[in-house]
């Protein structure tokens, strides 16, 4: 998806090994659509050449501050304007000083100050460099002047120590930087959220589950995290990364999905169940594999909790958001399944529509109506119902049929 389409950025990168990185980000950023110019200090090009940043970005490499190709020789003056925000990734401790004391002795302290656009930074240094009282009181700083800080993470450094100061991977900057630009409609909200199928056990080898792939509610949480809310994302068993910024509970058996929902729903005012909960589980697992033996084999199933229904039940509910997946006349069970749950907002589709697959066709029920949202990719569906979640949430959303 072009995701960042549209959008200019001037991409920072300092002095330290992790500027190997910036040059996956770059060819990241293009990919969703951004047009990226890189602006290097004379340090960053120790380690990677500006012809790399070339060839990946199209453009031009700016690395010296009195560089004659621009005609004005105004290179820090014209290079974010127009732009849509500037990233540094690697930001070093030398350079967040700089930033944090108005320094300009190169280029891109430079153009940082004379800045006409939002500025991200991505830190990567040395554990120490890192917790040092003057980089914190730095870091502090800059948070305070309103730069967004985009990690540190902990691991495995380049000197052999092991502890905070990694920059963060190309994919989640990738994915910082896109929810950097999405309007934060959740602020300040606690959201909870289902996702993917259930595994019932038979025994130890096998169980009672379906083909859900989690990538509606897993779409579903990365939206709701880029809209600035807190996402706790309680999923069952799938093939799937946890996306940026969204804390994942691990489950297997609907028993387990819902004691992690009760456990995390404290300060949650919204709860979305995407999860394809398994209706019946085995009234007992056998302890060791069933073997096979005669034509038939008899199972006892016994009813699972209905999730969904215990939170809306609560005497004081979050907003509470239901999924219907049916085969056939989606309009009355959706419907139905919302006003007995007594939902504020349900989103039905019918499984041979999205079932398992990256896009979906979703119809939207609420107090008001239906809201078809017609066929698209699941990531756009998701910020759609986001949207219309906000909507609801803030008063009222319009009608879309």
């Amino acid at each position: 998806m072009n995701e960042l389409k549209g959008r200019k950025l001037v991409l920072g990168v300092t002095g330290g090994v992790a500027a190997y990185k910036a040059a996956e980000l770059t060819r990241l950023l293009t990919k969703a659509g951004a047009e990226v110019h890189v602006v290097m200090t004379e340090a960053g090009t120790h380690f990677v050449t500006p012809v790399t940043f070339q060839a990946l970005s199209g453009h031009t490499v700016w690395t010296d501050l009195w560089d004659g190709r621009m005609g004005n020789n105004m290179a820090h003056i014209d290079l974010t304007r127009g732009a849509d925000g500037i990233l540094i990734a690697p930001a070093s401790a030398d350079t967040i000083a700089k930033l944090v004391h108005g320094l300009a002795d190169d280029l891109l302290s430079t153009l940082c100050l004379a800045r006409d656009c939002p500025l991200m930074v991505a830190p990567a240094m040395n554990r120490q460099m890192w917790e040092n009282p003057a980089t914190r009181r730095n870091v502090a700083q800059l948070a305070a002047d309103g730069v967004a800080v985009f990690g540190p993470a902990e691991g495995d450094q380049a000197c052999g120590e092991i502890g905070p100061g990694r920059m963060l991977e190309p994919e989640e900057l990738l994915e910082s930087v896109i929810a950097f630009f999405q309007p934060k409609l959740l602020a300040g909200r606690k959201v909870v959220l289902t996702a993917g199928p259930t595994f019932e056990a038979i025994d130890p080898v096998r169980g009672i589950t379906n083909s859900s792939s989690g990538k509606m509610g897993y779409a579903l949480a990365r939206a709701c995290a880029r809209a600035g809310a807190e996402v706790v994302l309680v999923s069952g068993p799938v093939a799937l990364p946890a996306p940026v910024g969204v804390r994942r509970v691990a489950v297997q058996s609907a028993l387990e999905m819902r004691d992690a929902v009760f456990a995390n729903l404290s300060g949650a005012s919204i709860f979305i169940g995407v999860a394809a909960v398994a209706d019946y589980r085995p009234l007992k697992a056998a302890e060791h594999k069933v073997k096979k033996s005669g034509d038939t084999m008899q199972l006892t199933l016994t009813l699972n909790p209905d999730i969904l229904a215990e939170v809306a039940a609560l005497p004081e509910p979050p907003f509470c958001v239901g999924f219907a997946a049916e085969s056939r006349e989606l309009d009355t069970y959706a419907q139905g399944k919302r006003v007995a749950k007594r939902l504020p907002l349900l989103v039905g589709n019918l499984v041979q529509d999205g079932l398992g697959g990256d896009d979906n066709e979703v119809v939207l029920y609420d107090e008001n109506g239906r809201y078809p949202l017609g066929r698209s990719s699941k990531a756009e569906l998701a910020k759609r119902i986001v949207d219309h979640l906000a909507a609801l949430l803030n008063g009222g959303a319009q009608r879309e049929e």
